[in-house]
């Protein structure tokens, strides 16, 4: 189904470029303003200049970030701090990073993946979109020419066909080796070869892909697609647009992190939390426990798996001091709150509950309004703290989305909504970029 091909990455030059760690830079999404100014000061060769560069007063149709990021690259390239790899390759990472305490790995492959439209269901997508971000990739692509970063994929390996590949590449000498960035560490293979290539394409080609991370990044480089096709004189055949730049990674892989995201509300009146706090208890049991602060994190583990009568929220800030444990009463109770469009499968997420049945049906938060009353964090005991310290009036804690339900959903056509999952940590821009 997938066509995955090898292609010829520009990266950062080892021989110029003695520590990478300082020239990469995180994806263009969550790069804050204050982070976007310390990567120009880490290095006057830091991908931030391409992959997310500053915007003036004075920007102009022919002198903007877009513009200024692809004479950077060609800069870079002809200064030979960045250079094209003489042969098409298929890019393999390994890496290595700390979660909770714990050292992980993860081994991803980095290939052009040919574009299909949606309805074809090769590439499947899992999250909703919002247009803001789609225009600026857009953007960059028309004055870049390039993808800076790539889009996280998920595929199946259950025979373990593609790790056994993945793991004779890994035992030669890497073409990068980036340490410490962010507590991060990579190593990275470029495979040029042909029988190897061959492997990897076959073991990928009759299954679809889901879409993880950049949602964003492939609905732009679709837009760009058809734009560029309805101008071109090339017929049918294959052209470099054609194919996204995409790092794919395994579902059953070990360091495969989902972090969930937890909604954050403020901005409510003293009515609409009075209102709330009557009407949960007609569609939910509640459990009330005593809030510990010197033991935050164990104790919302602790209530969250305790899931004997259904999937568990955790609401922080409807009542001081205490935990509220949330599970519906009858799910079939809520039905007509969902859109009717949307599956069982939809209907069952934490997030969809909270997005349909807390906020919007019984705060009345319509989905227009949700960017101005919410936002969000990834770690539980942040989003209580949040309340606790006056920066929100409620947090609504949700179990995080396994790779199964990611899959099941994109396989029935339905979209999780936005801010479901996050996965972590981010791939880096800058390790390899694709021009065409």
């Amino acid at each position: 189904m997938a066509d995955i091909r090898p292609f010829q990455g520009v990266h950062y030059n080892p021989s110029i470029v003695k520590d990478i760690a300082k020239v990469i830079c995180p994806p263009y999404d969550i790069i804050p303003p204050q982070l976007q100014q310390e990567l120009h000061r880490r290095s006057e060769y830091n991908f931030v200049r391409i992959e997310y560069g500053f915007e003036t007063p004075h920007d102009s149709s022919t002198d903007n970030k877009y513009t200024r990021a692809a004479s950077f690259i060609e800069e870079m390239l002809k200064q030979k701090v960045m250079a094209a790899d003489p042969k098409p390759c298929i890019y393999i990472d390994e890496h290595s990073f700390n979660y909770q305490g714990k050292a992980m790995k993860r081994r991803t492959i980095t290939a052009v993946v040919k574009l299909e439209d949606w309805s074809k269901m090769i590439i499947r997508p899992h999250e909703g979109t919002m247009a803001k971000a789609k225009s600026d990739r857009l953007n960059m692509l028309y004055k870049l020419k390039a993808n800076t970063s790539p889009i996280m994929a998920l595929y199946e390996d259950k025979k373990n066909l593609l790790s056994a590949i993945i793991y004779k590449q890994v035992t030669k000498k890497p073409l990068l080796t980036i340490d410490k960035y962010d507590n991060e560490s990579h190593h990275i293979w470029a495979v040029d070869d042909e029988q190897a290539i061959a492997k990897i394409h076959g073991c990928l080609a009759d299954q679809p892909l889901y879409i993880a991370d950049g949602h964003h990044r492939y609905e732009s480089a679709l837009n760009y697609q058809r734009e560029r096709r309805s101008t071109s004189t090339h017929g049918n055949n294959p052209e470099p647009y054609d194919f996204v730049m995409m790092t794919l990674i395994d579902m059953a892989d070990p360091g495969l992190v989902i972090l969930p995201a937890h909604r954050l509300v403020d901005g409510l009146s003293a009515t609409a939390i009075e209102g709330l706090a009557a009407k949960l208890p007609s569609f939910f049991n509640i459990k009330e426990t005593r809030l510990d602060k010197a033991r935050l994190g164990a104790q919302i583990s602790g209530l969250l798996a305790d899931n004997k009568q259904g999937q568990t929220l955790i609401l922080c800030g409807l009542k001081k001091g205490a935990l509220l444990s949330l599970t519906l009463r009858d799910p079939e109770s809520v039905r007509s709150m969902f859109p009717a469009f949307h599956s069982d499968i939809y209907q069952k997420l934490d997030v969809s509950i909270v997005d349909h049945v807390i906020l919007e049906e019984l705060l009345g938060i319509t989905q227009e309004q949700m960017g101005s009353f919410l936002n969000w964090v990834h770690e539980p005991a942040l989003a209580v703290e949040k309340v606790l310290n006056g920066e929100c009036q409620l947090s609504i804690i949700v179990n995080p989305v396994k790779p199964e339900a990611i899959k099941a959903i994109a396989d029935v056509s339905d979209r999780m909504p936005k801010k479901s999952t996050y996965f972590y940590p981010k791939v880096p821009a800058g390790l390899v970029s694709y021009r065409f």
